[in-house]
């Protein structure tokens, strides 16, 4: 349980605790100890892009934080196909068809999905780590994107989306259209094509990111000598993930601990509202903990989770045919990437590196701390981690 920081001093002065972590500090006690805890309630909005934390008992918040999530894999998965493809067309070695008996096993996630699921369930486990938390309750939601497209949906109308009767999604879009160029007014090019308004990498080949141009305007815009105001439609990708993650945080929860509990968004809101509090992640995780006017903390914590690994051999731009070497070392002058170190009075993140000792300090938010520290000036603080974290006075600022 949390103690005062004057006890924790003590503690570790009397060498009968130790230090376990440094950002949240947590100690543990070398000695034995009455057991005595209150019962902690840890809410969780569940979302897409950020999650919010919150740990509370009847009367105090124990500990909040807001963890912002990956969303670059999808592009990185598309750039490592591409770049898988090009290097099958540079090597024609002659390799034998292999089987097409590839199966996907039950339970399978897409890389995206599952990435932000496993986050989920890693701050979870963490909080449980350093606090005794007896309950956990999950706001997940389920939402209805075909009624959400259309509120006048009924019974059969599900079945029968919006492509019914055509052939492929071109067709559907040239149709929608009106088989007719939408770049330059009064444009009656017949020989059409399909756009992508986002690039297909991030995008995909959904309807509302495709667009009808002919083919003279659709050169022309990717030669930048045309000019189009054009945004994609509404993208319900956030929506259906949490239609997928609903069960599967909950499923991997209940293995793991006894007392797992779901909850709806329209019960947070309402909470929220009755109690006259304003809205924010962390705000919304203490209502589903059920303790929303408990003694808030003058901080909180911000995870931010970023890439753990990077195996891309070379980089994609290159000049005169030669591809650059993605080969940075590791360590440079005893720092790697994402390490936290302590410069000019700050904690801040390393987040670019010089063979000659020379790093790009950020805060977590992107604030530059300095483009070009030299390593003497800098003071190692924690190692680096997938799940970075920072510790911020008052509430959050992400509405």
């Amino acid at each position: 349980m949390p103690c005062k920081p004057r006890k924790a001093r003590l503690l570790l002065k009397e060498d009968k605790a130790k230090v376990v972590k440094r950002t949240p500090f947590t100690i543990q006690l070398l000695h034995g100890s009455s057991g005595y805890k209150q019962p902690i309630t840890l809410g969780v909005d569940a979302g897409s892009k950020h999650v919010g934390i919150s740990a509370t008992t009847e009367n105090n918040v124990l500990f909040e934080a807001e963890v912002k999530l990956r969303n670059d894999i999808v592009k990185l998965l598309a750039d490592r196909r591409s770049l898988r493809r090009n290097r099958r067309n540079r090597k024609t070695r002659y390799r034998k068809a292999r089987f097409d008996n590839r199966k996907k096993p039950k339970g399978w996630l897409a890389p995206s999905v599952k990435n932000k699921i496993d986050t989920h369930i890693k701050i979870i486990d963490f909080v449980h780590r350093i606090l005794p938390i007896t309950k956990t309750i999950v706001e997940a939601a389920q939402f209805d994107i075909q009624k959400i497209k259309n509120p006048n949906i009924q019974g059969k109308e599900y079945q029968q989306g919006d492509q019914l009767g055509f052939w492929n999604v071109r067709e559907y879009v040239f149709w929608r259209d009106g088989h007719h160029c939408r770049g330059r007014k009064g444009c009656k090019n017949k020989i059409l094509q399909v756009h992508h308004i986002e690039s297909r990498k991030t995008g995909g080949d959904a309807p509302n990111n495709l667009i009808t141009l002919c083919g003279q305007c659709h050169k022309d815009y990717h030669a930048g000598k045309l000019k189009l105001n054009l945004k994609r439609g509404n993208s319900y990708r956030d929506a259906t993930f949490m239609g997928i993650m609903r069960w599967a945080v909950y499923h991997r929860l209940k293995e793991k601990y006894s007392n797992i509990k779901l909850t709806y968004g329209y019960i947070t809101k309402n909470i929220r509202i009755k109690t006259s509090l304003a809205k924010s992640h962390m705000v919304d995780a203490r209502c589903i903990s059920g303790n929303p006017l408990s003694k808030p903390l003058n901080s909180h914590y911000y995870f931010k989770q970023v890439r753990g690994q990077n195996r891309q051999l070379h980089k994609t731009n290159f000049k005169k045919g030669i591809r650059k070497a993605n080969k940075s070392p590791k360590y440079v002058y005893g720092f790697q990437l994402f390490d936290k170190v302590f410069y000019d009075n700050q904690e801040c993140f390393i987040f670019g590196r010089r063979t000659s000792g020379y790093f790009d300090l950020r805060k977590l938010d992107g604030t530059k701390v300095h483009t070009s520290a030299n390593y003497k000036k800098l003071k190692p603080l924690e190692s680096a981690s997938s799940l970075l974290c920072e510790r911020r006075q008052g509430v959050s600022s992400h509405q």
